[in-house]
């Protein structure tokens, strides 16, 4: 208000004189007039004196307040600072300054009056009291400003270290990240054509050559197909902002039907170039594990991803799978009992491949073994029920159980997850020390660690595939056919009937399982549903609407079992003509509204997924959003949708 005051005066005092001189014109020909504009007039000056003799006492005494804030120094002593000061009254206005800072920061305009915040912008007066001050710019001078309060305003040092900031700027700018580059399909083109393979890694490495030049990075070979560079962070920001485009630019580099793919690990933000590449190893690592085809950026423990949208290159070692056989053989043989354990909301991949290692350990290995799971919530209760009737009770044990049964000896197998999160038990899953993870879905920040056996493999169907490949490893296995069947229901679900992710390597595994007596009538069966089932599935088809080629659902009605409701409609919207993706969402009893998203591969539902806080695999992932309304649900997945499309 006083500032406000300060800034009306002239313009009162204007408006007097022009009083006045109406008054002296009214004279002529009216007293009264003259007489009541004279007064106006008079008024307006005893207004204008009386606010400038107030304004000129609070300027005084708030002045006199700083000086008396100095430890007893005089004003002259504040006017000799080599820095800058202003004394700032109780509404931000700048009252006083010395003569520094009027060279500095006024360029021969006055500022007394005027509001401090038009210098310290970003900041209040009050931020600036604390210890560390606040960084101000100013023009093409940089400062450290700091505050001190007084009684009726502050007192404002300006410390002009213009120089010193522009060091750390360019230090932070020119620190330097290491990236890892691996041509990670270079088997899927023709071993027997050396021209070609030579033709196509020649082309690789000009391109990354010539990327890396465009980034004013260094560039080096490390192995025939393994690449390192060097990005300062000026230079690797701008290559963020571009999303990494390198990827599409080998992507255009193909063999036949065929595209080259790379992906890249990046160590950013690390103190040493030695650190940032053990950072890079880390991120190549994660985005091998997620398919290839993109980009790992590893910032202070934190992951940034760009691309994944192709769907990865089928590789299968049979050495690979006999040394991992091998090490769980080991394990198992170790162990005083196992303990298979999959995810939560467990679906017939998970209870297949279980039902499946429990049949070949408890056969070959003859070691007591459980399977943990959650019947009341588990989505392949009829598996359970067909396998509990084969081989009686005992086999699966509630989460609880099989947490009390578990010793510092026990082994853990968990299959059909990695995350920490999505574990059946994390009870359990802390009680045992010794664990094994098999799993198909593309690498998770939150993935388990410290493991005996991490046998990952993101371009397999499924985990029940996997499964197969390990027991026919397993000495003297004979499966029967109930687990069998169970492992061949996951490979069926996975594959969505042998359409997706399906390569020589699934129906190989199908094969193993029909030479053990799968019944393919029989495993149809548990894909079965009850009238009640079907309803609901078809009623939340009907109501889909289509964005961009994906179906989107919204269940607005209570459903029991709609989970498995749900997962069934998305599976149905893929038969739906133009659509590559589907995405229905639910909310369950604590409010918690759950996504489940399907697709052919033509869209990575696993890149929209994570970007609402979930995951998955490259056509089958969901996500869970807690406290939020289902139109918020919805425009959060389209902004997904339209980030994934870019």
């Amino acid at each position: 208000m006083k500032k406000k005051a300060w800034h009306i005066i002239p313009f009162v005092i204007l408006f007097s004189a022009v009083t006045a001189i109406f008054a002296l014109i009214s004279l002529s020909f009216s007293t009264t007039l003259f007489f009541i504009e004279l007064f106006i007039a008079l008024a307006g000056v005893a207004g204008s004196l009386v606010v400038y003799l107030y304004f000129t006492k609070y300027v005084r005494d708030t002045v006199k307040s700083a000086v008396a804030g100095t430890r007893g120094v005089n004003k002259t002593y504040l006017e000799r600072f080599g820095f800058p000061v202003a004394v700032v009254g109780e509404d931000n206005e700048v009252l006083w300054y010395n003569s520094a800072f009027g060279a500095a920061l006024c360029k021969e305009a006055d500022l007394q009056g005027m509001a401090v915040t038009s210098l310290i912008s970003r900041h209040s007066v009050e931020q600036l009291c604390g210890s560390k001050g606040g960084n101000v710019e100013i023009g093409e001078r940089k400062f450290t400003v700091y505050a001190n309060p007084l009684d009726k305003g502050y007192v404002l040092y300006f410390f002009d270290d213009t120089h010193l900031k522009n060091i750390e700027h360019e230090y932070y700018e020119s620190r330097q990240s290491v990236a890892m580059v691996v041509l990670d399909n270079d088997d899927a083109f023709d071993d027997d054509d050396e021209d070609e393979i030579n033709r196509i890694t020649s082309q690789v490495e000009s391109a990354l050559n010539k990327w890396a030049a465009e980034n004013n990075g260094l560039y080096r070979r490390l192995g025939r197909t393994r690449y390192m560079m060097l990005f300062e962070e000026r230079d690797l920001r701008r290559i963020t902002e571009n999303k990494f485009d390198i990827l599409a630019r080998i992507r255009e580099i193909r063999s036949g039907d065929t595209g080259a793919t790379i992906s890249i690990g990046v160590g950013r933000g690390e103190q040493t170039l030695r650190k940032s590449q053990t950072a890079a190893k880390r991120a190549l690592e994660m985005a091998l594990g997620r398919g290839g085809d993109q980009v790992a950026v590893l910032t202070n423990g934190e992951y940034q991803f760009f691309g994944g949208k192709s769907t990865g290159i089928e590789r299968y070692s049979k050495v690979r799978v006999r040394v991992i056989a091998k090490s769980i053989i080991e394990a198992v043989q170790e162990a005083d009992k196992v303990i298979i354990m999959g995810h939560k909301f467990s679906d017939l991949d998970c209870i297949g491949s279980a039902v499946g290692l429990y049949g070949g350990i408890t056969a070959s290995l003859k070691k007591d073994t459980y399977i943990a799971v959650d019947y009341e919530t588990s989505m392949a209760k009829g598996l359970i029920d067909a396998y509990k009737t084969h081989c009686g009770m005992g086999v699966f044990l509630s989460p609880k159980e099989a947490a009390s049964l578990a010793t510092d000896k026990t082994l853990l197998i968990v299959v059909d997850t990695q995350s920490e999160a999505r574990v059946e038990s994390k009870e359990l899953l802390e009680k045992c020390q010794q664990i094994i993870v098999i799993d198909h879905h593309r690498m998770s920040v939150d993935h388990l660690k410290n493991t005996l056996v991490f046998y990952h493999e993101p371009n397999a169907s499924s985990a029940s595939e996997m499964c197969v490949e390990l027991l026919d490893s397993f000495p003297d296995v004979n499966l029967k056919k109930p687990e069998a069947e169970a492992l061949l229901s996951g490979i069926i679900l996975d594959t969505k009937n042998f359409v997706i992710n399906s390569g020589a390597r699934t129906f190989e595994a199908a094969a193993y399982l029909k030479k053990h007596g799968a019944d393919t009538v029989s495993v149809r069966q548990l894909f079965a549903d009850s009238i009640e089932i079907y309803k609901n599935k078809y009623s939340l088809v009907s109501t889909a609407r289509i964005y961009k080629k994906c179906a989107i659902v919204i269940a607005q009605e209570e459903m029991k079992d709609i989970r498995l409701i749900a997962s069934k409609a998305a599976d149905e919207l893929l038969g739906l003509k133009g659509v590559n993706a589907s995405f229905v969402m639910f909310r369950t009893e604590d409010g918690t509204v759950n996504i489940s998203a399907r697709s052919y591969g033509k869209r990575n539902v696993q890149v929209i997924m994570e970007k609402l806080g979930g995951g998955g695999h490259h056509s089958m992932a969901a996500a869970q959003i807690k406290d939020i309304s289902f139109e918020n649900a919805m425009r959060k997945l389209v902004e997904a949708i339209d980030s994934e499309a870019q």
